[in-house]
């Protein structure tokens, strides 16, 4: 008799050590599921911001392009009106020497 209350009693040991596994494997379980949770959310938030960051690049080398390509056609468009204003001018001078030429003579 003392055989079987003796397997009784390593019976109830082993199931509730089994039963405490079970729940420390729940808590580790949860634990891991949190971390990894935490650490994708971070993975997404980093990824996120290098792809700000990237956007952010692209938008001000784009602007800086464009500005670039305007200064040039704004000093492209300049020089064409120099050289007409100054065409004009000498046409003017030419004008202005032949009728001092004639008041004078």
């Amino acid at each position: 008799m003392a055989e079987i209350s003796e397997a009784i009693a390593m019976i109830k040991k082993a199931e509730s050590d089994a039963e405490q596994l079970i729940l420390d494997s729940e808590s580790k379980s949860v634990d891991m599921i949190n971390e990894s949770k935490i650490n994708a959310e971070n993975i997404i938030n980093e990824a996120k911001k290098a792809a700000e960051e990237e956007e952010a690049k692209n938008t001000v080398f784009d602007a800086e392009d464009k500005a670039k390509k305007e200064a040039q056609s704004i000093a492209k468009d300049g020089e064409v009106n120099v050289a007409s204003l100054k065409e004009k001018a000498m046409a003017n001078v030419d004008d202005a020497a032949s009728i001092i030429v004639k008041n004078v003579l």
